[in-house]
Formats: C-alpha cells, structure tokens, sequence
C-alpha cells in the first residue's frame, strides 16, 4: 500500500469511527486532507528524518500517524481506550510497522522510559498549554515540534515564567497558527 492509499484508508477509519466516537471536530470531517493531514505533515519539514517521534496524546492520530505514514519511527501515547483501541486499527490496517500505540498517562510513560535527547524529539498538536507539555518533557530535555494555535505567543510568555528555553516560531501553512520548536530547555 503506497501513501496514498494509506491516507485514503486512513480518512475511510476516520470517518467511520467519528460516527461512534469523538475523534475530530465533525465541521473538519468534510475537509481532513488540509485541516488534519497537511496540517500535521508540516512537521516533516522540521524533523530530521533520523529522530525518533514520541506523540504526546495522540487521539486520532495527529500529527503521530501522519509523520509514521511519511516514514518516521513514531510512539503515540493516548491515555484513552478508546482513542488507543482506534489507533491500533489504524496502525494493522495501514501496516504501519514503524508505529508504536501505548495507552498510558504521559507522566507514567515519561517517568519510566528512558529517552535519548539526541535521537528523540517530542510532537503534540490540540494537546494542550505549553507549561503544562513542559511540565511533562522538561527533564528529558527533548527538542519539542510543537502544532499551536494564534494564542501561542501568551502561551510561551506564562512558560518562561517556569522554564528557560530557545525557541522558533513558524507560520502555519494551513492556517492561523504556528509551528513552535523549542530545544536547549
């Protein structure tokens, strides 16, 4: 199955699960190759293709399932059983061998699993405020690829209140919000 055919199969689960579960916002069903796949294959641009991608709350795949389908080695942490359950459907019937679903907290998974900070990154899109991703990523001091929205500029400054760190903000290509990489935490 090449990409195409496993963004297709993957908006065919997306659609089909969204039905009984809240997977997306039902007003981005219509329009899931910009709002949703574009959206989080941006990211490839700014990850080396050598990192090992840990997804913090995953949910319905974004941005962890698009970077696995572009070929990143990816971990996805959702702590919802039902959101997991609908990862691991995604993950047999894409044959995403490079994807790897846990269903934890992200503490407990942090805490117990020892990461590289040269070969690790962490992504997060719609997960939440940025102290609080902090919160859970600073000690492994990881680069973060982070999808923000336009309120990303506060976010940071209530932050660096708590943490000390280098950042770069990017344009969303698909919207009105940013990419924020921060590293050297």
């Amino acid at each position: 199955m090449n990409n195409k055919d496993k963004f297709e199969q993957y908006t065919l689960l997306l659609k089909k699960w969204s039905q009984t579960m809240n997977l997306v916002a039902p007003s981005t069903l219509s329009d899931i190759q910009n709002r949703h796949f574009d959206d989080s294959a941006q990211l490839a641009t700014h990850i080396p293709k050598d990192k090992n991608i840990i997804d913090l709350g995953s949910g319905a795949g974004f941005p962890g399932v698009v970077l696995a389908i572009l070929g990143y080695k990816v971990v996805c942490i959702e702590s919802k059983n039902k959101k997991t359950n609908f990862l691991n459907v995604v993950k047999q019937e894409l044959a995403l061998q490079n994807l790897t679903i846990i269903n934890d907290r992200i503490e407990n998974f942090i805490s117990k699993t020892p990461v590289n900070t040269d070969t690790t990154v962490f992504t997060a899109r719609a997960f939440a405020p940025l102290v609080k991703i902090l919160d859970y990523t600073a000690k492994t001091k990881c680069q973060l690829f982070l999808l923000k929205g336009r309120n990303i500029p506060e976010e940071i400054t209530l932050a660096q209140t708590k943490y000390k760190f280098n950042y770069t903000l990017t344009p969303s290509k698909t919207g009105d919000g940013f990419i924020l990489h921060i590293k050297d935490i």
